[in-house]
Order: C-alpha cells, then sequence, then structure tokens
C-alpha cells in the first residue's frame, strides 16, 4: 500500500514506520489519544490546520520519506 500525506491518519496510525516517521515530527503523534477524533482526516488536512505546526516545506519532506517507506 502506498503511504502519502494524503492518507488517512488512520492507515498511518496502523503503519508501525509510518506512525514512527510522524511522530518524528510531530512528537504524540502514536500516543495522544486526541489522534483518534482526526483518523478519518489526511495527514495533509490535519496539518493545514495551525495548531499543527508543520510548514508546507516540511510537509513535502515528510510525502517524500512517507513514500519511500512504499518502495
Amino acid at each position: 500500500m502506498a503511504l502519502s500525506v494524503d492518507s488517512k491518519v488512520k492507515e498511518l496510525m496502523k503503519n508501525e514506520k509510518a506512525a514512527e516517521l510522524l511522530d518524528s515530527y510531530a512528537p504524540g503523534f502514536k500516543s495522544n489519544p486526541q489522534m483518534k477524533l482526526v483518523q478519518s482526516l489526511t495527514f495533509r488536512k490535519l496539518c493545514s490546520f495551525p495548531q499543527a505546526g508543520i510548514s508546507p516545506d516540511k510537509l513535502d519532506e515528510i510525502d517524500e520519506k512517507l513514500k519511500a517507506l512504499g518502495e
């Protein structure tokens, strides 16, 4: 399954390597209980909220790394 920032948060959380990667950029991604509230969103949509604190440049970097996981 190809992963990207356009994958749903739920899908990314199920993939251990993707969850570790995202937790390195957004500490608490794996452990914050509030993440259950946003599982139906894509990671891109989640990052569009200012509280996420992920810049567009970082989002592109994350997207490349997520895509590389699927290779």
